[in-house]
């Protein structure tokens, strides 16, 4: 047994993060939208320098609360931007708050993001049981779909290889290797 190969090699926290939470299927909309804010500050970066920086995310940006989030004004979007904790990147930064109101929208729309995004699996997982060494792709057609819905409803740093990835996170799909310890 083994774990996935972007993980086997990792810092302890990347570890936790494969062995606990990736492809694990999560249903609480709190999570779902933390994991899409981390995954959008990751564009272009590591995986490994967000989820280093993910307590200074929960700290600056109130433990993720999408509704206090949704009325920050430029003062607090100011003040982010100073913060050396998270990536201080203008328009990741903003993107957060057009998140937070689109993702109010969504909940407000189907109830919750859980409903809405579980609803392009019909509620069941994608699971690929890969082999070891075998690269997993991109993107792939779901992702494209849910990153052109979710841009469509004022999303933002959602492309499809970030949604494909978010989409492995909050285990939509669950991309574990064969033989990986993790897969349960």
């Amino acid at each position: 047994m083994t774990r996935c190969g972007w993980a086997a090699d990792g810092s302890a926290a990347m570890i936790a993060y494969h062995d606990t939470e990736w492809g694990r299927p999560s249903h609480e909309d709190e999570y779902l939208f933390e994991l899409l804010v981390l995954e959008g500050a990751q564009a272009g970066l590591s995986w490994s320098t967000v989820l280093n920086k993910r307590e200074n995310y929960r700290r600056a940006l109130d433990g993720f609360d999408y509704i206090r989030i949704a009325r920050y004004d430029q003062a607090k979007l100011d003040a982010l931007r100073e913060d050396a904790g998270i990536v201080r990147n203008r328009l990741k930064i903003s993107s957060t708050v057009k998140n937070a109101r689109a993702f109010l929208a969504v909940q407000e729309e189907c109830g919750t993001f859980d409903a809405y995004l579980w609803d392009w699996v019909n509620g069941t997982p994608v699971v690929h049981r890969r082999r070891p060494g075998e690269p997993l792709p991109a993107s792939t057609e779901l992702s494209d779909r849910v990153s052109k819905d979710l841009k469509r409803r004022g999303f933002t740093f959602v492309g499809t290889t970030i949604i494909y990835s978010y989409l492995q996170a909050v285990g939509v799909v669950d991309d574990h290797m064969r033989g990986c310890l993790a897969v349960k």
